[in-house]
């Protein structure tokens, strides 16, 4: 029979006085969290590990060290310190909702759930992350890690993602009204650090004696999931143009969509269909030029689609066009290119030169 909540929240806040760990975006025990690094640290997180992120949040708080630094930076600097981190909707949501809550809230965090919500970019989980690490609100922020511990504390058999609304409810249940923000932590540590997906180390959990799936002996059964689906194909065609002078051109995509307000190297629209050489050439962005082939394949995986990629390269004369903007390779670490177009840079630049100028760095 599993204990009640008030037991499992007591067993599990004394192994976080314990074992919790020390992350730059973390208060110290008794020390009131800052809500703008907690919520910098939880965006970065969102399907980013602690690792990956630990270096970013760094530098972010060393550029951008108040909400009001963030909200008068521009748009530019703020994507090209979120390169590497991915889901650049991500930037530029921080970036509106800094300017948001200096313009309306002079500056400061709402504390309520709904308040937060109603903030760009902050969605369920965030809201309750910061209302419950930062104002003490009895919130439960529900990621990864605590899916996996609460469907393993109680065997749930219900998949994902349907088991999800089961599972926060379960998760709400267990938050004490004292201390939900170091509960919600501890939630996220144990999840990280011993309940983890691969060889849980059950023998060294708080909850060993209360959990379902360990008794089950099938612990890394849980959470159930969804048969896996085939991500659909999509295909492009991306031109590398290089200016007499060695400068490329890049373009911005629209703010709107995926990779929105990023650099890139012109492409055709990404489709399901394969596009015949003619027809890509037709929109590129110079006519009156030769276009070559380069050997190989860009391929990029996004959250819902995969892209294949051709590149076809070319060599401009004239030192002018209107289709973007024109910038020296060894100039690209200043703009925010992301990495599916970081990799079309790489493969142009290792194509062999045949005919055409390798460009300047």
């Amino acid at each position: 029979m599993t204990p009640d909540a008030t037991t499992l929240s007591a067993r599990l806040l004394a192994w976080y006085d314990r074992e919790r760990r020390e992350l730059p975006w973390r208060a110290p025990p008794g020390v009131a969290a800052d809500p703008y690094a907690v919520w910098i640290s939880e965006v970065m997180l969102q399907q980013t590990t602690v690792a990956a992120v630990t270096p970013y949040f760094q530098a972010f708080l060393a550029r951008w060290p108040r909400l009001q630094d963030l909200a008068a930076a521009d748009l530019d600097d703020v994507l090209h310190a979120w390169q590497g981190l991915g889901y650049y909707s991500r930037a530029r949501n921080l970036h509106a909702c800094a300017r948001r809550l200096v313009a309306e809230h002079e500056g400061r965090f709402p504390a309520a759930e709904d308040d937060l919500r109603a903030l760009p970019g902050i969605g369920a989980y965030t809201a309750a992350a910061i209302a419950a690490i930062a104002f003490g609100q009895r919130a439960a922020p529900v990621d990864g890690n605590v899916i996996r511990v609460i469907a393993r504390l109680y065997a749930l058999d219900e998949p994902l993602p349907r088991a999800r609304q089961r599972i926060e409810a379960l998760a709400k249940a267990l938050t004490p009204a004292r201390r939900p923000g170091d509960f919600a932590q501890a939630l996220m540590d144990l999840g990280a650090t011993v309940c983890t997906p691969r060889q849980p180390r059950c023998p060294a959990c708080p909850w060993h004696q209360a959990c379902s799936a360990r008794a089950q002996g099938q612990a890394e059964a849980f959470p159930v999931r969804p048969a896996a689906t085939i991500k659909p194909l999509r295909l492009g065609v991306a031109f590398w143009l290089v200016r007499s002078d060695g400068a490329v051109l890049l373009r911005r995509r629209p703010e709107r969509g995926l990779l929105g307000g990023m650099m890139e190297v012109p492409s055709t629209p990404w489709r399901t269909e394969p596009w015949p050489l003619a027809e890509a050439l037709a929109l590129a962005p110079v006519v009156g030029v030769s276009w070559q082939p380069l050997p190989g394949l860009v391929r990029h995986t996004f959250t819902h689609f995969t892209l294949e990629l051709a590149v076809v390269a070319a060599s401009l004369g004239v030192l002018s066009a209107d289709a973007g903007v024109w910038i020296r390779p060894r100039d690209f670490a200043a703009q925010a290119l992301p990495s599916v177009m970081k990799k079309v840079v790489r493969l142009a630049q290792a194509a062999p030169v045949t005919g055409r100028k390798r460009p300047a760095r």
